[in-house]
């Protein structure tokens, strides 16, 4: 069934002028930055034992000891700075991106298999705002997940990101220009005309 049209003055071929992505929410970072952070310590720890002068406990137990070890403190330290950077790597593949012909999700799946869906501004039925909550002159923070309804009669959450109200906002403006049934409100745009979205059009097909 074909979505109702809007007015005049709607562009139902609106799309964004570029390319965003939203990366996982920094308290989802931290054990990986933590873990980042060990392993630079240690790290620079071996480092300077080896270069630590003869007499010090740090060389006795970085070079001297190393005759005693199954793996030397040098491999160690490369193993667990290549794991802590590809952690962090890893962890950053997560997220959302919005571009202009659509949304991608990216996930990590169990065991680190990463997973990515895409879909077209064409395939979502329905966006799903979750609630607000304002308080004073602060920004809203909303307290939930998008959601979006999918053409084949699925639907899917988008997971946290560092930006939600961001994030919101971008998909509250498309699915506006685009007649896509929006269920909930951002509250942060009063209509099409005051987030600038007429002026941005996308050249005709």
């Amino acid at each position: 069934m074909a979505r109702p049209s809007r007015p005049p003055g709607f562009d139902m071929t609106y799309r964004p002028d570029s390319t965003v992505s939203f990366g996982p929410p920094l308290k989802e970072r931290l054990p990986w930055l933590a873990y980042l952070a060990v392993a630079l310590l240690i790290s620079g720890a071996i480092v300077y034992g080896q270069h630590a002068p003869t007499n010090s406990w740090l060389f006795k137990y970085v070079v001297e000891d190393d005759r005693h070890r199954i793996m030397p403190a040098s491999v160690c330290a490369i193993i667990l700075f290549c794991s802590a950077i590809a952690g962090v790597l890893r962890d950053q593949m997560r997220g959302v991106v919005v571009n202009p012909e659509g949304i991608v999700l990216r996930e990590l799946l169990s065991f680190g298999v990463p997973r990515v869906r895409r879909w077209s501004w064409s395939q979502i039925d329905k966006v799903r705002i979750p609630k607000t909550e304002q308080k004073g002159q602060e920004l809203p923070v909303l307290r939930g997940n998008i959601g979006l309804d999918l053409w084949d009669g699925t639907s899917t959450l988008l997971p946290p990101v560092n930006n939600m109200l961001e994030l919101a906002m971008m998909l509250e403006r498309v699915a506006l220009a685009r007649a896509i049934p929006l269920e909930g409100t951002t509250g942060m745009l009063d209509d099409l005309q005051a987030a600038g979205v007429d002026s941005k059009r996308a050249p005709a097909a």
